[in-house]
């Protein structure tokens, strides 16, 4: 395993630079996956709060922790130690979260959109968490606009296929793993489900991508840098030009591996009625197309099936 800087990429050129800064996003994801965004207008005072907020909740006792825990297959609330375990992994993540979905006034459009909870013990969780779901949501669509770009579609392809979406805020808590017996992984090696994933937050070492040579490669986070990775929706729908890529966290060595790690992961789920069928212009005699057709919300609940966090 070995250290390296992922690609960078400055959101604001998307906005003077168009041809050059998708052409560059092309380039970054097909090489890596992965990429680091700057300037991408997110006041670091909402993501500090909301990581300040969720290590606020984390700190509670189980038994306050657990009465947010919910028979809803993990959609909303928290979901405690040793419940969610990597596709095929033999152990179960060494981590707790929360989700927070979107907030829908009136009737949603779609069942899987239900309402939030909002833990009372920490008053600042739900305007801090609330904040930065709409910040994330916002440069979502952006990034999803170059991509869109990047795979020969109008820029608006995604706009009415993810205004629905059940994206998903998870602010996370790994603790130290200090038992010798257990493995030294947090998360347990595994691709994204969503189209894309922002990760805010934890700037101490642990995130290892597997990179295309087969060597776990540990990224080094850049102060004030959102890393953005390529989901299985987004790789099924663009007929694997982009890769998923298998990424992991472990217990970093020294100092670090004795403390938490907290991150918030925003993961950006299409409708549930969109199909992940492969865009035409992704499928050629050199890339024949890979995956069935299947709709959105299908293949998330096959997904969270082999996770375990559907039974």
């Amino acid at each position: 395993m070995h250290q390296s800087t992922i690609p960078v990429l400055d959101l604001s050129r998307f906005q003077h630079d168009k041809d050059a800064f998708v052409a560059d996003l092309g380039a970054a994801y097909q090489a890596w996956g992965f990429a680091g965004i700057t300037h991408h207008g997110i006041d670091t005072v909402v993501i500090r709060d909301a990581l300040a907020a969720s290590a606020e909740f984390f700190s509670l006792p189980d038994a306050a922790k657990k009465q947010y825990f919910y028979d809803n297959g993990g959609t909303r609330g928290y979901t405690p130690f040793g419940t969610e375990i990597a596709k095929n992994a033999t152990f179960v993540d060494m981590k707790e979260f929360w989700h927070v979905g979107r907030d829908i006034t009136g009737t949603p459009p779609f069942p899987q959109l239900t309402a939030n909870v909002w833990p009372i013990e920490v008053p600042a969780f739900k305007p801090a968490m609330q904040a930065l779901f709409i910040a994330l949501d916002r440069m979502a669509n952006e990034l999803l606009q170059a991509f869109a770009l990047f795979l020969g579609e109008a820029e608006d392809y995604f706009l009415n296929r993810v205004q629905w979406g059940n994206s998903i805020l998870r602010p996370l808590h790994y603790p130290p793993i200090t038992d010798p017996s257990l493995p030294n992984v947090r998360a347990g090696a595994h691709e994204d489900i969503n189209l894309i994933t922002l990760l805010v937050g934890s700037e101490q070492e642990g995130l290892e991508v597997l990179s295309n040579t087969g060597e776990w490669t540990g990224i080094s986070m850049i102060e004030g840098t959102i890393i953005c990775n390529v989901g299985d929706m987004l790789q099924r729908l663009c007929n694997h030009r982009l890769p998923s890529t298998t990424h992991r966290v472990v217990n970093p060595k020294g100092p670090a591996g004795k403390i938490s790690r907290y991150s918030i992961p925003f993961f950006v789920h299409p409708n549930p009625d969109m199909s992940l069928d492969a865009l035409p212009q992704c499928v050629s005699a050199e890339n024949p197309k890979r995956d069935e057709a299947i709709l959105a919300h299908d293949y998330l609940m096959q997904r969270l099936r082999e996770i375990g966090l559907v039974k």
